[in-house]
């Protein structure tokens, strides 16, 4: 049973003095560091110290804001360290810790109430997109062509005119000529 530490600083001209200190005073064992943007997906220590806990260890972070960007990052990422046995906890959210049963019922409820969050998005959205399609409202990409274009183009083929140069006379791929039915 490892006590992980994980400390990110989001430029170069920050520091990540303190939260190793700190880290440290709570008795990581192994701290794994960045100098990263929160926003960027793509963190290579996150992603290390991830893979390198195990079934009793414990991740530890000075304040959630350095692990995860919004709820649901956090969330998803504390589930993650859950289904592995991990258990997780913040030195500045003391109500952000899975090492206890409060700290465990307190994100469970978090955990419910994002998934209702996003259901109702969800049902919102569905919604929102019956409405716009009852008004009319047209999906997807704008077309390259118009229907007048589609036609002429149409007879071009027929005369035995090359795809590709009709492709090119409208600026579009020849794929797109080709697909017109």
């Amino acid at each position: 049973m490892t006590v992980y530490g994980y400390a990110r600083v989001s430029s170069n001209g920050q520091s990540l003095e303190a939260q190793l200190a700190e880290l440290k005073a709570a008795g990581a064992r192994k701290i794994f560091q960045e100098k990263i943007s929160g926003k960027n997906r793509e963190r290579a220590e996150l992603e290390r110290v991830l893979k390198a806990m195990g079934e009793g260890d414990t991740l530890i972070v000075t304040r959630l804001d350095r692990l995860a960007r919004s709820s649901r990052d956090l969330l998803n990422l504390v589930g993650q360290l859950n289904d592995a046995g991990v258990s997780f906890k913040s030195l500045k959210e003391t109500w952000a810790d899975t090492t206890n049963a409060h700290g465990r019922l307190i994100l469970t409820v978090l955990a419910g109430i994002a998934e209702f969050e996003r259901e109702l998005i969800v049902q919102r959205t569905g919604e929102g997109r019956q409405r716009a399609l009852a008004q009319g409202v047209v999906f997807g990409r704008p077309a390259k062509l118009t229907h007048h274009q589609r036609h002429e183009a149409l007879a071009r083929r027929h005369a035995g005119e090359s795809v590709t140069a009709i492709a090119r006379s409208y600026n579009v791929h020849h794929s797109l000529i080709s697909r017109l039915v």
